[in-house]
């Protein structure tokens, strides 16, 4: 892609598969999720190599550097070759441990929770 494309910051997080579909991008930007320099985009927003973006996600918030600019949708494979990793390992351990608090042992042959059970788990967990 030449460097004189534009971009959008909503198709690029949809390209690089960041977000599902586009339109889960762009309310994340009307939202003020999608930072570029500390402030908040629109969805029209133009990128450009080297932005520093921050998306938040709760509970995490990811940090991504543009590689390169893409309208169109790659595979999974191929996205590290588009953006940079910045994300804190901080940031990360954080995914890890809600992940953990979310799952619960249950013995074998205990079968599914009751209702009653299942309240009594969410109240533990929030």
């Amino acid at each position: 892609m030449s460097e004189k494309s534009l971009v959008r910051i909503d198709k690029w997080l949809w390209a690089v598969r960041i977000f599902k579909t586009r339109n889960q991008a762009t309310t994340a930007c009307k939202k003020g999720k999608i930072l570029i320099k500390n402030k908040p985009v629109k969805p029209s927003r133009i990128i450009n190599i080297d932005d520093i973006v921050v998306i938040k996600k709760l509970p995490v918030v990811y940090t991504y550097r543009v590689k390169e600019l893409l309208e169109k949708r790659v595979a999974a494979r191929q996205v590290n070759q588009y953006i940079e990793d910045l994300t804190s390992d901080e940031e990360l351990k954080k995914l890890k441990i809600r992940q953990v608090q979310n799952f619960i042992i249950r013995e074998k042959g205990m079968g599914r929770p009751t209702k009653k059970e299942r309240r009594t788990l969410d109240r533990l967990k929030n």
